[in-house]
């Protein structure tokens, strides 16, 4: 990984700007390596590159079986790197290093051996439909994709967007959130290693608003594989009209986490602790409306406020933190802007509500917030915080639950928490959202599709499906009479 440049076209070189800036480390306020400040030029090489590696290189021919060869390759790089790969996505964005060393980079590795598998089995249909025709389908790469990826998880959503695009034959230009590109350029130092024909992966680096815009506009870019912010979302719908080129986009949520009284108490508490606490709240699918019923609501909360007391916040590089500082000084603003909104409205604070004292007494640490008494209408409930602040909201009946849970713009995530199966399974159904745990929260599989109803987006990622938006349908008619 060169410092200050970008990666186009199979090699380092410096961004046409000249320029490099330094991601911060949200835990100690210090300055990172320099990083390539690029701007449209670079989009436009990189773009370049990226076309004539679809057009005219070796990626898209190559047999299935040896380009799956070289995705699973890759995972097995990221997996042999892991502690590095760990520790440059801790220090960009205060994960800890459990989070990044023991689940995220992990779980990206075997993103890419999943969809490495999946290489030699895209394929289409024969249909049988007439005597004088051969009809069938053909299932081919889309071409070049743009893939904008956000800082709360930078190198699994990567993984995401780039492994299936690359077992399906595409190529790609990567833009990593300015906040938290080290692992980005660090993965294309393992493209180098692996073999990747030239072009057909390219990292460019830099403001959202020039590279990623940029990349959204540009007529060559095929699909764009965007996970962000719902607003971010809709301005590259917007943009993205003027081509209409493909999307796929996973954005914002305020997921309701939906526990009966009938519940696993001690299980619930946990998952409600999982579901908000998890990378800070900077989750997506954080569950981030906790719904009680009533009956059980104090002593639900009197074991969710004692467990949050055990919640070490602090370095993330040490191996006892449990929860390190949010992204920047910009998010911890953010999200203490909120806190106050959750206090004026008349919410009260059951557990934090405030910043939390980091080492050296620096450090953009805010302390795992609860607010109790909190209605659907309020600030803290209808928008999606992206911090460690949990809305907890009470109700009566099952259909009172689910009802509550479901207003919101959002529909990316939810939970219910109960022994019923029955109750469990007609709430996962009446529950519009993407994905729906039953008496768990935040688990992920390679194998199982990813995305949002409503306003947090359309598409899939992972599963068999995930590669739906990296393919392209086309109908062949031999006419035989």
């Amino acid at each position: 990984m060169n410092a200050g440049e970008i990666f186009v076209a199979g090699t380092w070189r410096a961004p046409l700007s000249g320029e490099t800036y330094q991601p911060i480390n949200p835990a100690n306020e210090e300055p990172l390596a320099p990083v390539g400040k690029g701007d449209e030029r670079d989009v436009d090489l990189a773009v370049a590159a990226a076309r004539k590696a679809f057009d005219e290189g070796p990626w898209p021919k190559m047999g299935a079986h040896e380009r799956g060869r070289l995705v699973w390759r890759l995972g097995e790089l990221i997996q042999q790197h892991l502690d590095e790969m760990a520790k440059l996505e801790s220090l960009c964005t205060g994960k800890t290093m459990f989070d990044s060393g023991k689940v995220e980079i992990p779980f990206a590795a075997e993103v890419f051996r999943y969809f490495g598998g999946w290489a030699s089995k895209i394929h289409g249909e024969t249909l049988a439909l007439r005597d004088n025709a051969f009809t069938f389908t053909l299932r081919q790469p889309v071409g070049v994709v743009g893939a904008i990826v956000p800082w709360n998880f930078p190198f699994l959503l990567s993984s995401w967007k780039i492994a299936p695009a690359l077992a399906a034959g595409n190529t790609m230009v990567l833009k990593p959130a300015s906040q938290t590109p080290l692992t980005a350029l660090k993965f294309a130092e393992l493209c180098q290693e692996v073999g990747l024909p030239e072009g057909v992966f390219n990292v460019v680096t830099g403001p959202g608003g020039k590279v990623g815009m940029a990349l959204v506009r540009d007529p060559r870019v095929d699909k764009i594989a965007f996970t962000g912010s719902t607003e971010v979302g809709k301005q590259i719908m917007r943009e993205a009209a003027g081509t209409l080129k493909r999307l796929s986009l996973e954005l914002g949520g305020k997921s309701p986490n939906i526990v009966f009284a009938d519940a696993d108490m001690d299980a619930a508490v946990r998952g409600a602790m999982t579901g908000i606490f998890y990378n800070k709240g900077e989750v997506c699918a954080a569950g981030s409306r906790l719904f009680l019923e009533q009956s059980v609501h104090d002593e639900f909360m009197t074991k969710l406020t004692d467990r949050v007391k055990t919640l070490k916040v602090g370095d993330p590089l040490d191996k006892a933190t449990r929860m390190g500082p949010v992204v920047s000084k910009a998010q911890m603003e953010t999200v203490l802007s909120y806190i106050e909104a959750g206090k004026q409205e008349g919410a009260r604070v059951a557990a934090g509500g405030g910043r939390a004292a980091g080492p050296g007494g620096k450090g953009y640490f805010i302390e795992p917030t609860i607010f109790d008494g909190v209605t659907n209408t309020m600030k803290i409930a209808r928008e999606e915080i992206f911090g460690p602040v949990l809305s907890v909201i009470p109700f009566k009946s099952v259909e009172e639950g689910i009802a509550q849970g479901n207003q919101t713009p959002y529909g990316l995530a939810a939970a219910v928490w109960t022994r019923d199966v029955s109750k469990a399974l007609k709430a996962a159904k009446a529950i519009r959202a993407g994905t729906v745990w039953i008496n768990a929260y935040n688990l992920f599989d390679a194998a199982l599709p990813f995305g949002g109803f409503k306003e947090s987006g359309f598409g899939r990622e992972m599963g068999s499906v995930g590669l739906d938006g990296y393919t392209e349908v086309k109908t062949v008619w031999v006419d035989l009479s």
